[in-house]
């Protein structure tokens, strides 16, 4: 179905068009059109116009409202001030506008004109290492912005960009060789839990560190089988793969009590590029882009100074041949753009890594591997920290598993819907508590701005009131709630009612959905959704404590406000959908 014009552009397209017709001379004019607390839109667009043509801009804004009709769409204008238009749409106008959007699958929410191919990189744990609450926001974000931007129509191409190449594999293999059952499952037949797979990887790791770190001749071995990894020697593959499937099993545990799906073919991590860097280094230093200095391959800027007042080189190899963390993200850079044809790339990566990510795309765009056509964003994150406003580490100053905090957040959640159930058996109860305990922390993290820090605080966070996850689950319940009480009522749009303040409210705040919706995806802004849905849900509260529902004057308004409700409902289920929180039908 073609997509809704919501209320805003209509009465910007009218507006536009008196201003047009009253000051030929200026061609296409922005009326400037805001909500407004005065009326439901102002348009300050007339005095910017005014000034231009050196006209009175009260004298030209009432020209302009002597041009615009009213009835159908606008109920009443007036100009404010020195030339501000005050504009209320009529109540009909709001109903059917809805009621078009109720009739598409897609509530009215338009398909991007300009959609292309984006790959986001988000979600990258590192092999042989657990997740800790420092992997959250890549995870919870990057998941969001995929499922945003694929619902304007772009096309999305995930990459987990794991940590599984580099050094201390050579210790783990060769303490593997040496201790051939380390990484075998205690729980006999079937495969491994993934807290067994994390559990194995933890004991292997902590012993292959203490006997590197005090056994000479055997960190000699490890350092030797760094260069058979990197050789492609086959039996130190085979066991190197061996780890990569044991973090598999473990990380794709924990992104299933993150409710995300990670697919396989999309987890292609730091080995995934190995066969391009030599090539990457040589056409960087062919091309001059890169420069031998002191044996090692570096990338020059004059904008970039450390403490010494010298530049700070971008070193994508290394003196001893070895290549660091620049040479693989410039050749996936190359396959991004040369191999998937992306015209985006996103990184949702830790903000404290931004110079890192600065000089990197600078020198790809020098290199002719970015170009005009493609941008590459960081999508920077700030920091998780605890209550008291530190970073957020246990009681023992460690780092906190990413699998104990799900964990615990899961089991003050079911405690709440226990609290609050009346009719749930304990699986429904266990069932809703994952979801509004993985709801809450995933809202809790897309509520603010990425690249601030925020507090990591369970009691607030899986809190009925305040601005939770929990209140919009609420909210949706309720309305399912009043939706199964309806009897043979059932939800239809009255564009003849009159509607009272509140139900204004709630569907001038409906209407705004598509618009907010490609806001959030332009901006790589899923903060804003957040917002966008807990107004809704407040709004939606406002018009439940003002308006009966079941029991309005008539049976036109019992359906009316269905219909409100319905719609409600609807949007709030694919909001929040599009941040990754299930909507459960009963709390």
């Amino acid at each position: 179905m073609a997509s809704v014009p919501s209320l805003a552009s209509s009465v910007e397209q009218r507006v536009s068009d008196a201003l047009a017709s009253a000051l030929p001379e200026a061609g296409a004019a922005d009326p400037l059109l805001r909500r407004s607390d005065r009326a439901d839109f102002q348009a300050n667009g007339i005095l910017a116009l005014a000034k231009k043509a050196k006209a009175n801009p009260r004298e030209l804004a009432t020209t302009v409202v002597e041009a615009i009709p009213t009835g159908d769409l606008i109920k009443e204008i007036e100009v404010s001030g020195p030339g501000f238009l005050n504009i209320t749409v009529s109540d009909e106008a709001i109903v059917r506008t809805l009621a078009a959007r109720a009739a598409d699958d897609r509530l009215g929410v338009p398909l991007s004109p300009s959609a292309g191919t984006t790959v986001i990189d988000y979600a990258q744990p590192n092999v042989a290492k657990e997740m800790h609450v420092g992997h959250l926001r890549s995870a919870v974000i990057g998941a969001a912005m995929v499922e945003i931007l694929e619902f304007t129509g772009e096309k999305v191409v995930r990459r987990h960009h794991i940590g599984d190449w580099g050094t201390q594999f050579g210790m783990l293999i060769q303490f593997l060789l040496e201790h051939p059952h380390e990484l075998d499952h205690k729980g006999g037949e079937g495969e491994a839990s993934g807290e067994e797979a994390m559990s194995n990887l933890n004991r292997l790791y902590k012993a292959s560190r203490a006997l590197f770190d005090s056994d000479e001749e055997f960190k000699t071995r490890a350092r030797a089988r760094v260069v058979d990894l990197q050789a492609g020697d086959e039996e130190t593959l085979a066991l190197w793969q061996r780890f990569v499937d044991e973090s598999k099993i473990y990380f794709y545990s924990v992104f299933n009590k993150l409710d995300m799906d990670i697919q396989d073919p999309d987890v292609v991590g730091e080995s995934g590029y190995n066969d391009m860097l030599a090539e990457t280094c040589r056409l960087l230093e062919e091309s001059g882009v890169a420069v031998r200095s002191n044996g090692a391959l570096c990338v020059f800027f004059d904008e970039y100074k450390g403490p010494d007042g010298n530049p700070t080189p971008l070193i994508v190899q290394k003196s001893d041949g070895g290549f660091g963390y620049a040479a693989t993200d410039l050749s996936a850079i190359r396959d991004r753009v040369g191999n998937l044809k992306a015209d985006t790339l996103i990184y949702v990566v830790d903000a404290r890594q931004g110079l890192h990510f600065k000089m990197v795309f600078e020198t790809a765009r020098r290199a002719g591997w970015l170009n005009e056509d493609v941008k590459a964003v960081q999508l920077a994150f700030g920091t998780v920290l605890g209550k008291d406003g530190k970073p957020f580490k246990t009681r023992e100053g460690e780092t906190v598993r990413l699998v104990d905090l799900l964990d615990e957040a899961v089991e003050r959640a079911a405690s709440v819907v226990r609290e609050k159930a009346q009719d749930l058996t304990e699986e429904e109860i266990a069932e809703r508590g994952a979801q509004v305990g993985i709801g809450a922390v995933k809202y809790a993290d897309l509520s603010t701005s990425a690249s601030r820090d925020y507090k990591f605080d369970l009691d607030q966070m899986v809190s009925l009131t305040g601005d939770t996850s929990v209140y919009l689950q609420y909210a949706y319940a309720r309305i399912q709630s009043i939706l199964r009480k309806a009897g043979e009522a059932r939800p239809a749009a009255h564009p003849e009612l009159e509607l009272v303040a509140s139900e204004r409210a709630l569907g001038l705040h409906l209407d705004a959905f598509g618009e907010l919706v490609a806001e959030a995806a332009a901006e790589y802004a899923p903060h804003k959704l957040a917002a966008y849905l807990y107004q809704l849900a407040s709004l939606y509260t406002a018009f439940y404590a003002e308006c009966p529902v079941l029991k309005a004057d008539t049976p036109e308004q019992v359906e009316n406000r269905l219909f409100l409700c319905e719609l409600t409902a609807r949007t709030l289920n694919k909001g929040m959908a599009l941040l990754g929180i299930r909507t459960p039908e009963k709390l």
